[in-house]
């Protein structure tokens, strides 16, 4: 003879599957955005929720943070930190720490300048940029890419050209976009292969434009153009073609970053009265949120969501620092 359910104990399953779910849904790891931000007196990583919540600090020391790269895993960014025995110096150098702020150890040359990192898609390297000199303000600056635990330091770019700064890997890996001046043109967007071989203009423009980001797609690349008297973020095919902008304010917009699927860019402005950080739809279509608020100076934005997370080479210790945010910082370093 079965025995009849009760329905007190089915409304009792019922209870506890309802409560039990929110804990499921918050245990899946959520999209983060790492930043700089100088709330709490000098910069700092910090990073929130892709929709600015639960913002936390990761480093806290008497130097400057800024410029976060996530590794492809998501469990290390590599920084740019100006410490304090070096800040009249004005030499900042690369680090690398784990997702948590936890295990900060230094990357780069003791001897040189170097900043703007960028992991590559498969975690083995990291590309950035050097003076070649102890500060920033020698140069021409270059790119140098090296291994993610720091060794096998190599020049990508021309020695003999003009200088090179900001690189962006492509998704790929096959190639370098990266910010460069010359031909009478102001500086531009241009595009070498990973070696350093077959450099290519992609804007021409008798205009300044700075921190290329590539999509994960792919397919475009963002980047800030003075071109129409005033900072904007702009998007255009990799090779160049279908230039557009897509933020239309009088403001400083800056520091564009793909979102993972390529759906949305995060970026900087100072809409509201300081530099904070917001997002949009890559296509400019009127979703614009902002992120950040307090009145303290935010920046350098880069996306990461664990769905897209691509695993990293063992070995491996593992969105564009930009030119602006660098004459920023150093004029925070002198002070």
């Amino acid at each position: 003879m079965h025995q009849r359910s009760n329905p007190r104990h089915l409304i009792l399953v019922v209870v506890v599957v309802l409560g039990l779910t929110p804990l499921i849904v918050d245990a899946a790891p959520r999209a983060q955005i790492a930043f700089s931000s100088d709330r709490d007196g000098n910069y700092e990583i910090y990073v929130m929720d892709a929709d600015g919540k639960n913002q936390r600090r990761l480093t806290e020391h008497p130097g400057s943070d800024w410029e976060p790269s996530w590794s492809p895993d998501g469990k290390q960014i590599a920084f740019t930190s100006t410490e304090a025995e070096d800040i009249k110096r004005k030499r900042p150098r690369i680090y690398v720490m784990d997702a948590d702020g936890k295990n900060r150890r230094k990357l780069s040359n003791e001897f040189f300048a170097e900043w703007d990192p960028s992991w590559s898609p498969d975690g083995r390297r990291i590309a950035f940029t050097s003076s070649g000199v102890m500060e920033t303000a020698g140069g021409p600056w270059r790119i140098y890419v090296m291994d993610a635990d720091g060794g096998n330091k190599q020049r990508l770019s021309n020695d003999a050209g003009p200088g090179a700064w900001e690189p962006s890997w492509s998704p790929d890996g096959q190639h370098i976009a990266f910010v460069s001046h010359g031909d009478g043109y102001g500086d531009g967007i241009f595009v070498m292969g990973a070696d350093g071989q077959n450099e290519q203009r992609l804007t021409d423009n008798l205009s300044h434009e700075w921190a290329p980001s590539w999509s994960p797609d792919g397919e475009r690349i963002a980047f800030v153009s003075l071109r129409d008297e005033d900072f904007g973020i702009y998007v255009m095919d990799a090779d160049g073609q279908n230039q557009r902008r897509r933020t239309r304010n009088p403001a400083e917009d800056l520091h564009p970053s793909w979102s993972p699927d390529s759906k949305r860019i995060v970026f900087v402005s100072d809409r509201d009265g300081n530099y904070e950080i917001y997002t949009m739809n890559a296509d400019g279509a009127r979703q614009v949120r902002r992120l950040t608020k307090g009145g303290s100076e935010n920046t350098d934005p880069a996306w990461f969501d664990p769905a897209f997370a691509v695993e990293v080479a063992p070995f491996a210790v593992g969105p564009v620092g930009k030119r602006f945010t660098m004459w920023g910082r150093l004029k925070q370093v002198e002070r």
